[in-house]
């Protein structure tokens, strides 16, 4: 009986049987790839300089464009005196001053210069990561 259901078909597999697990079906579709080598790039002899990485060497692709134009795309629009005739970076600025005026005591919990330290770098740092992502994708033909 065993030997009879090694071997029985399988309706909608064509002609494949079901075999024992020690013989292996090798079940080719139109509708996959032909099979390739995958390669583990921590196997491939001398990458990264004959060290074992998981990332490119290069991963971060730095490039000094996308800080320049994020820094200067995030002070041009943080500097228009929105907030009551004052800007951002005036506001942010000026309690610097402030704080600065008192030295070697740091700014009070209570103090404005936390709420424009964080508004103005967290401003900046989304300009800088959208910007890296623009650009980097522009180059690259994602988009």
């Amino acid at each position: 009986m065993a030997a009879a259901m090694a071997t029985t078909p399988v309706v909608g597999l064509g002609t494949s049987t079901l075999s024992s697990p020690n013989n292996r079906l090798n079940l080719s579709s139109g509708f996959l790839k032909s099979p390739v080598t995958v390669r583990n790039p921590l196997k491939v002899a001398k990458a990264s300089g004959g060290k074992f990485t998981c990332f490119e060497r290069n991963w971060l692709r730095r490039d000094l464009n996308v800080i320049g134009f994020g820094l200067i795309g995030w002070i041009a629009p943080s500097s228009i005196p929105a907030i009551n005739g004052n800007s951002l970076t005036g506001l942010f600025f000026s309690s610097i001053g402030t704080e600065l005026a008192h030295f070697p005591t740091g700014p009070a919990l209570t103090s404005p210069f936390w709420l424009w330290l964080v508004c103005w770098h967290l401003g900046l740092f989304l300009t800088l990561t959208f910007g890296q992502i623009g650009f980097k994708g522009r180059t690259e033909d994602y988009f």
